[in-house]
């Protein structure tokens, strides 16, 4: 696909609870066409500490409203400096970057979309996708505490979702890969994205149930186009840089002990 540089003007910016900030961005001009699972790359103006890009998931694309929308969690200077924008602020992204997730060709498939912390982002965009096509997709969603919880109402648009905690405040106590909808019901596909332990415990369960499963790395990338080699991952194939040939995979080309 092709990509752009483009200043986007922030239509708004909202806090999600104490840790994160919904940026929701627009242009003059019509945005371009993104894939559930791809990200941005946004610059970082007015902080000289912060050089190099930052990768965001793209949380959802609403072409009829001509906006995107950005889930940021804010864990250093150049998020941190995200949280500041207000409406009619310019921010300057490269987009739409990366491979996304696959859809399915077959509607009767069950997808289970399992995120964890700010890895749930681009499960959005997915579940709205899927939802489009005619098929309705079920979320399993963990966090540490219920503070943590994201979204869980626009999640609830497209599909059911079932939730973890591991305080037990919230839903089922305990980790993704322990919720008892996995034991209760069959799905097809999943697709999968957050921390990386979360990731290989649902990428071994998904495994073991005979299931598909496509997962969106978390590496760090720098540049988003596989110049700089920060985010490179061993596969089955050999050294790839998960900007350019990911984020998204199939856990059958990566060499993960599952």
């Amino acid at each position: 696909m092709k990509k752009y540089i483009l200043d986007l003007t922030v239509r708004e910016a909202l806090a999600v609870g104490k840790q994160f900030v919904l940026l929701r961005l627009t242009s003059e001009n019509p945005l371009p066409e993104m894939l559930p699972g791809q990200f941005v790359e946004v610059r970082v103006d007015e902080t000289p500490s912060v050089l190099l890009r930052r990768p965001i998931s793209i949380h959802y694309y609403d072409k009829d409203a001509n906006e995107l929308g950005l889930l940021v969690q804010l864990i250093g200077n150049g998020t941190r400096w995200m949280a500041t924008l207000r409406s009619g602020d310019v921010l300057n992204v490269v987009l739409p970057l990366g491979n996304g997730f696959t859809l399915p060709a077959d509607k009767t498939v069950r997808p289970l979309l399992v995120g964890g912390g700010v890895g749930v982002a681009p499960l959005l965009y997915l579940g709205m996708r899927l939802k489009e096509m005619g098929v309705t997709p079920t979320f399993l969603l963990g966090s540490r505490t219920e503070n943590e919880l994201m979204q869980i109402a626009e999640f609830e648009k497209y599909g059911p979702v079932y939730i973890t905690t591991e305080n037990g405040a919230v839903g089922e106590q305990g980790y993704v890969t322990q919720h008892s909808v996995l034991a209760r019901e069959q799905f097809g596909q999943v697709y999968t994205c957050g921390p990386k332990p979360m990731m290989v415990a649902v990428a071994r369960w998904a495994k073991g149930a005979g299931v598909p499963c496509e997962v969106s790395l978390e590496n760090k990338m720098a540049c988003g186009v596989g110049a700089c080699l920060c985010c490179v991952e061993d596969t089955k194939e050999g050294n790839v840089c998960v900007c350019k040939e990911g984020p998204v995979f199939s856990i059958d080309k990566l060499s993960w002990q599952i």
